[in-house]
């Protein structure tokens, strides 16, 4: 089949199977007369259609099986076929190579594009043959970014660097944060850190050292340790990514600034990198937060919740006005939860407006607004100055990212009572000591009371890696936390601990998951939040009710093999027996 025939054959399957409508299919042709791009690849980038869902279709239109690229080993010996400039450039991945027949296997994400396999073909060995596979566009970017990752070019520039020590030590932190193998170490760095799924990195100067850590998972994690005279370079170098002023241009009547951002490119990926810096007796100390700018969907189905949570979380969405919270420290998961709420409750027929200093998730059909422009507001800001045109547009769903002043608290409580759901979060240590918190930020019981539809709670552990962790039988102690004491140890549920392997970095862990509780707010709560009554009030009225707590959520994750105890108790902060 011809490209030109995939193309007009493409477009009247999405049409015909209701995938895209004919007002999107005329915008994808539109923007492909402008960009030359192919149209499924349109399609998925617009975010009309999935990407999965894009490849499974080409795949049966064109005949040809497709293959998964995200857990195949790369041979680096198949790699080295292809020059290296023309797999990246036309991001075409060798994945299979058959001696006894010359023929070697590339997986494209057009296998129709011959212009690039005669290309190719001219550039390798005469003998060989090209076979071509079908793979999804972003995982070929994602195979190249992990095959040339900073574990393969991080030591030829480092090994350049030693031998401009000397240029090093005379050049001022400007003219170092200049030079190309300093440019070309912050680069790799940020794409190991993203290839390697860190949400921060971590740049630390020791009296004769730089520290290099990632946060990946939630927990800090040493990676290298780089020559001291490195280390004015390097932060120079973040700086003028950032955009933030050097002590030499900063006018004398104030300091450098202590925060900007800026965005790159990673494997298809468009990562926001926010710059934090922090002067301490060895210097600055930088910390680079990375956010990828379009994750990953999130829906209700993917947490992985219980049916008990997963029914709570439904019926708090189903009431027509009130305040839904998420409660938990910062990097608990808490807006990934409210974002799974709001593409469950995402219609064509439902207005959601969200307000947050930096989108977390592009939502389809929903106005997200960074409030602020990112910035802190200023003190004599008032709701009306800050967010008049959302009370003016209105919503049957407003996200507000967090309460953490009076005025914000004020302005969730006003859209509440006006008659809008509301879903927001909070720094609070449980679901039972949420409403102190907006206590503390002068919300009253008696206007609170009616207007607070549900609480969660929530904390994030790390997941077991499918590939590395061990089967462990508990012992009597461990049963008992894990309530299935009484059984013979030979009969006894099996668990997982943490081993570590190739795939998850050595730690034994990949992903998170979350543990959530929650808790529906009837009259009998009410009763408590409009007299303000202590923590004690409401484990009471907790245990009547049947509130299952976060650690109950937890110990099933333990059973399912999804975690290990241990870090059940490190997330928790449990005692060890």
């Amino acid at each position: 089949m011809t490209a030109m025939a995939v193309k007009r054959r493409l477009g009247e399957i999405l049409v015909g199977a209701e995938m895209i409508s004919r007002d999107r299919l005329s915008i994808a042709l539109a923007e492909q007369k402008k960009t030359g791009e192919l149209l499924g690849r349109i399609v998925v980038r617009l975010g009309f259609v999935p990407e999965a869902v894009m490849h499974q279709l080409l795949s049966h239109i064109l005949d040809q099986p497709g293959i998964h690229l995200d857990h195949l080993p790369l041979d680096p010996r198949i790699l080295k076929l292809v020059p290296r400039k023309l797999i990246e450039r036309h991001e075409v991945l060798p994945v299979h190579w058959d001696r006894a027949t010359t023929t070697l296997t590339l997986a494209m994400a057009d296998t129709q594009d011959m212009a690039v396999i005669d290309k190719i073909q001219a550039n390798i060995h005469s003998d060989i043959i090209l076979k071509t596979v079908l793979a999804e566009h972003s995982a070929i970017a994602r195979a190249i970014q992990k095959a040339y990752s900073a574990e393969n070019v991080l030591e030829p520039i480092l090994r350049e660097l030693e031998n401009s020590f000397h240029v090093l030590a005379t050049c001022s932190p400007e003219q170092a944060g200049q030079l190309n193998p300093v440019i070309r170490l912050v680069e790799v760095l940020l794409a190991d850190a993203v290839q390697r799924g860190a949400s921060e990195i971590h740049i630390e100067p020791e009296p004769g050292s730089v520290r290099i850590r990632y946060r990946i998972d939630g927990v800090l994690s040493a990676i290298r340790e780089l020559h001291r005279d490195l280390f004015a370079g390097i932060v120079m170098r973040v700086k003028t990514l950032a955009g933030l002023d050097s002590p030499a241009d900063s006018p004398s009547d104030r300091a450098p600034s202590p925060c900007g951002v800026f965005a790159m490119k990673i494997a298809l990926r468009t990562i926001d990198c926010q710059v934090s810096l922090q002067p301490v007796i060895q210097g600055e100390n930088l910390i680079v937060r990375l956010r990828d700018r379009h994750p990953e969907p999130i829906s209700l189905e993917n947490l992985g919740l219980s049916r008990q949570t997963q029914s709570l979380l439904t019926a708090m969405m189903a009431r027509p006005a009130g305040i839904i919270l998420a409660t938990g420290p910062r990097e608990s998961g808490k807006t990934t939860t409210l974002y799974a709420l709001l593409e469950f409750f995402n219609h064509e027929q439902r207005h959601i407006v969200t307000l947050e200093e930096a989108v977390a998730y592009p939502i389809p059909l929903a106005r997200q607004r960074v409030i602020d422009g990112g910035k802190e507001p200023q003190p004599c800001a008032t709701v009306e100055s800050r967010f008049g045109s959302v009370w003016r547009q209105g919503s049957d769903l407003l996200l507000v990212d967090e309460i953490r002043d009076p005025e914000t608290a004020r302005m969730v409580l006003h859209a509440a009572m006006s008659g809008q759901r509301v879903c927001t979060t909070a720094l609070a240590t449980s679901t039972l000591t949420a409403c102190q918190r907006l206590f503390d930020l002068g919300v009253s019981g008696e206007s609170l009371a009616g207007n607070l539809t549900g609480v969660i709670g929530q904390r994030l552990v790390r997941r077991l890696c499918p590939h590395c962790r061990k089967p462990h039988k508990p012992d009597l102690q461990e049963q008992r936390f894990l309530g299935v004491a009484g059984l013979d140890t030979p009969r006894a549920p099996r668990i997982f601990t943490a081993s570590g392997c190739e795939r998850c970095h050595g730690t034994g862990f990949k992903g998170r998951v979350a543990l959530v509780e929650a808790l529906l707010i009837d009259e009998s709560w009410n009763l408590l939040i409009e007299r303000q009554r202590p923590r004690s009030a409401w484990l009471s009225l907790a245990r009547e009710q049947g509130f299952v707590p976060m650690a109950a959520e937890g110990v099933r994750r333990v059973l399912s093999g999804e975690t290990s105890l241990d870090e059940l108790r490190r997330v928790l902060d449990l005692p060890r027996m």
